[in-house]
């Protein structure tokens, strides 16, 4: 968890960074408290993968439910009162629509493309992996961030099609790019 959280805060310093630099305004302390912070709960539950935590709408409805309580009875337990209020805020859910929010978003969806990417380079050509691929990458480019979308189209996808994999990554990745 923390080798992702820190990958995630990585990923969204640079985006953030190239949003900035076409005109957006970022509040640096809520993204990196959003980043840092976002996958707290799994310290609770665990890491349950997303191919399994996604398998239906109300399984994620119920794990998120868990997760929320879980964190709110550490907060409640754990953190002395008078901080109780600051720490609820922070550790609640940072996916929003502010631009922090759709940053960590992206973010956090980019290592869980290059999660499965590694597998399917790697030769792990297990259907969860071919899937979790293009469902990250149809993700990804849906998140309204336009100088981001275009720099990872650009740049990092432009790179990830033509490595040599055991499965034809550009067939995988024409299929997400034509259905858009």
């Amino acid at each position: 968890m923390a080798a992702h959280s820190w990958k995630v805060s990585q990923y969204a310093m640079f985006f953030a960074t190239l949003e900035e630099m076409n005109g957006a305004k970022i509040d640096w302390k809520s993204l990196y408290e959003k980043t840092i912070n976002h996958d707290f709960a799994e310290v609770f539950i665990g890491d349950i993968k997303t191919p399994v935590k996604h398998a239906s709408p109300e399984l994620k409805q119920m794990l998120a439910h868990v997760e929320e309580k879980m964190m709110e009875k550490f907060i409640s337990n754990e953190i002395p009162e008078e901080f109780q209020g600051i720490f609820f805020e922070r550790m609640r859910e940072g996916k929003d629509s502010t631009i922090e929010g759709r940053l960590l978003e992206f973010a956090d969806k980019l290592d869980q493309f290059y999660e499965a990417f590694a597998e399917l380079k790697r030769g792990n050509t297990d259907k969860e992996f071919v899937y979790m691929y293009q469902n990250a990458l149809s993700k990804l480019l849906a998140i309204p961030l336009e100088a981001t979308v275009q720099y990872f189209r650009t740049e990092i996808l432009k790179d990830a099609v033509q490595e040599k994999t055991h499965i034809d990554i550009q067939a995988l990745t024409n299929e997400v790019l034509t259905a858009k």
